[in-house]
C-alpha cells in the first residue's frame, strides 16, 4: 500500500482496522452473555466452594467460626446424605440406560418412517415444552390411590387396587416411569439428528451384500451413532443426578417413607429448613459436583475406547 493511501486511511492498514472493528463487535455481542455466565454461574460456584469450608457459617451475619473440613466430615458421615446418594445413583443407573434404549428404538423407527413423520416428531417433542408441574399432576391422576386411571382399570378387571403413591416399592416405580418418560423427547430428538447425519451409502452397501435388518442396526447404525449416544448419556446422567422436581411435585416430600430422599433434596432442606446449615449444604453441593465430574469423565473414557 502506498504512503498516499495510508495517509487517506489515517495512517492505518485497512485490514488491521477491519480486524479491530470485528473484535469490538464480537466483544459487544458476547459481553452480555459472558457477564451473565460470570454473575450466575462462576460467582455462585466460587461462593459455594468457599462457603463449604466455613464452619458455623451464618449467611445473615456473614460470620463463621473458622476455616476447615468440618462440613465435609459432617456430610460424608451423615446417614441421610448417604441414603440420598444411594437413591440418586440408583435412579441414574435405572432411568438413563432404559430411556436411552427406548429412545434409540423410537428414533430409528421415526427415521425410517415416511408418512406423518413431521407429526410424529412433534408429538414426541411436545413433553419437552410442557410444564413439569402440569405433567406431574397428570401422573398423580394416573397413579392415584383413589380414582386413579390405572387403579380403575385394575378394579374393573376384578383385581385389588395398588397403592402406587403410598408405598415405598411402588412410589419408586412411579418415579422411574416419570423420569424415563420425561427424558425421552430430548433424547429422541438428538438421536434422530445423529441418525440423519449417517451417510445412506452405508445402508445401501449393506443391503447389496445381503445384510439383514438386525445386522445393519448392530453393525452400522449403533457404531456410527455412538458419539451421539455418548453425548446423550452424559447429558442425561448429569440431569438425573440432579433429580428433585419430580419427587417434590409428585409427593411434596421425599417419597411416602422418605425412600426417595435424593442429594438435591438433602441440599434443599439444608438451605431452606427450619435450622439452615449453609456450610453443610454447600459441602454437599461440591461433593455432588465432583461425583458428576468423575461420572462424566468415566463416560468420556469409555466413549473414546468405543469411538468409530
Amino acid at each position: 500500500m502506498s504512503k498516499k493511501t495510508k495517509r487517506y486511511n489515517g495512517g492505518r492498514d485497512p485490514d488491521e482496522k477491519f480486524e479491530t472493528s470485528m473484535i469490538g463487535k464480537i466483544a459487544l455481542f458476547l459481553g452480555p452473555f459472558m457477564l451473565g455466565i460470570v454473575i450466575f454461574t462462576i460467582y455462585p460456584f466460587i461462593n459455594a466452594f468457599l462457603m463449604s469450608f466455613k464452619e458455623n457459617f451464618s449467611i445473615l451475619r456473614n460470620t463463621f467460626s473458622g476455616w476447615g473440613l468440618a462440613n465435609y466430615r459432617k456430610v460424608l458421615n451423615d446417614p441421610i446424605f448417604l441414603s440420598g446418594l444411594k437413591t440418586t445413583i440408583k435412579y441414574v443407573v435405572i432411568v438413563v440406560p432404559i430411556s436411552l434404549i427406548i429412545s434409540i428404538v423410537i428414533a430409528v423407527l421415526l427415521n425410517n418412517t415416511r408418512r406423518f413423520k413431521a407429526i410424529l416428531q412433534t408429538a414426541y417433542f411436545m413433553p419437552l415444552v410442557t410444564s413439569t408441574a402440569a405433567i406431574s399432576l397428570v401422573f398423580r391422576f394416573i397413579f392415584a390411590n383413589e380414582g386413579g386411571l390405572i387403579n380403575k382399570i385394575i378394579t374393573t378387571l376384578g383385581q385389588t387396587q395398588i397403592n402406587f403413591l403410598g408405598t415405598n416399592r411402588w412410589s419408586e416405580f412411579v418415579l422411574y416411569i416419570f423420569g424415563i418418560w420425561n427424558i425421552l423427547p430430548f433424547t429422541i430428538i438428538l438421536l434422530l439428528a445423529g441418525l440423519q447425519n449417517i451417510d445412506p451409502q452405508y445402508y445401501t452397501a449393506a443391503k447389496v451384500d445381503g445384510a439383514k435388518t438386525l445386522d445393519i442396526f448392530t453393525n452400522i447404525t449403533v457404531p456410527l451413532l455412538s458419539p451421539t449416544i455418548a453425548l446423550v448419556a452424559i447429558v442425561n446422567s448429569i440431569s438425573a443426578f440432579k433429580v428433585f422436581d419430580y419427587v417434590f411435585q409428585l409427593y411434596n416430600k421425599p417419597g411416602p417413607g422418605y425412600n426417595l430422599y435424593t442429594i438435591i433434596y438433602y441440599i434443599y432442606e439444608k438451605f431452606g429448613g427450619t435450622k439452615p446449615q449453609y456450610g453443610h449444604a454447600a459441602a454437599a453441593s461440591i461433593v455432588l459436583f465432583f461425583i458428576i465430574a468423575v461420572f462424566t469423565l468415566l463416560q468420556r473414557v469409555l466413549q473414546k475406547k468405543t469411538n468409530y
